[in-house]
């Protein structure tokens, strides 16, 4: 149990000690990721910086999803689950979820764009990880832009995506895999919504690093 995202952050922090002054890149997917992001990046002295990705939703249940989309196009799709969704359906939900990206960059990120990724240990942050597909999508994009090693760390994670995530990446530090997990905000006491001002506000906290934008 954590108190809040700030807790978690910073348990997750000393988890990825070994990452510490090490000129990682610590990327997290908002809103939710923002503030254990932070945390994270601050205590390993790290670059920190937003990774935008959205879920695809279903048309008539749009609190569960049938894929994620990243901001560089970067698509992680359920074979399955799009099997109940028509092709023309998913370019425009696509299409949906690209524009609130490209919003989120101007509004969280300030328009910015991401920093150099090729190369580079890159730590991708949430505040938990349900069905996983925006962390996928996210994994993706670092894959195609070059980075040397794909760290995935969340305060929580079901079991089974856990193990689906650590085929993805190069390593994954999750602190909590709950027996019985249904929602994120399980292992959190104080559980809130950021807003975009929330998420604007603490990315404009320092970290100790300047980021190196491309």
């Amino acid at each position: 149990m954590f108190r809040d995202r700030k807790d978690a952050g910073e348990k997750l922090a000393r988890a990825l000690a070994k990452y510490k002054n090490k000129g990682a890149l610590v990327l997290a997917i908002p809103r939710g990721g923002a503030e254990v992001g932070f945390e994270v990046a601050k205590h390993l002295n790290a670059e920190f910086s937003l990774i935008v990705s959205r879920k695809l939703p279903f048309p008539d249940n749009p609190e569960s999803g049938f894929g994620a989309i990243a901001e560089d196009g970067s698509t992680f799709i359920y074979e399955d689950a799009a099997r109940w969704v028509p092709e023309a359906v998913i370019d425009r939900i696509a299409m949906e979820q690209r524009r609130e990206i490209a919003r989120r960059i101007g509004a969280l990120r300030g328009g910015r764009p991401l920093p150099e990724i090729g190369g580079r240990v890159v730590i991708l942050i949430d505040d938990g990880i349900a069905m996983g597909s925006t962390m996928r999508a996210s994994i993706m994009l670092c894959k195609k832009k070059g980075a040397k090693k794909i760290v995935v760390a969340a305060p929580v994670a079901g079991a089974d995506v856990a193990r689906e995530i650590a085929r993805m990446a190069d390593d994954v530090v999750i602190l909590e895999v709950p027996r019985f997990f249904q929602a994120v905000a399980q292992v959190y006491r104080k559980w809130y919504d950021l807003s975009d001002e929330d998420v604007f506000e603490i990315m404009s906290r320092p970290t100790g690093k300047k980021p190196q934008a491309t």
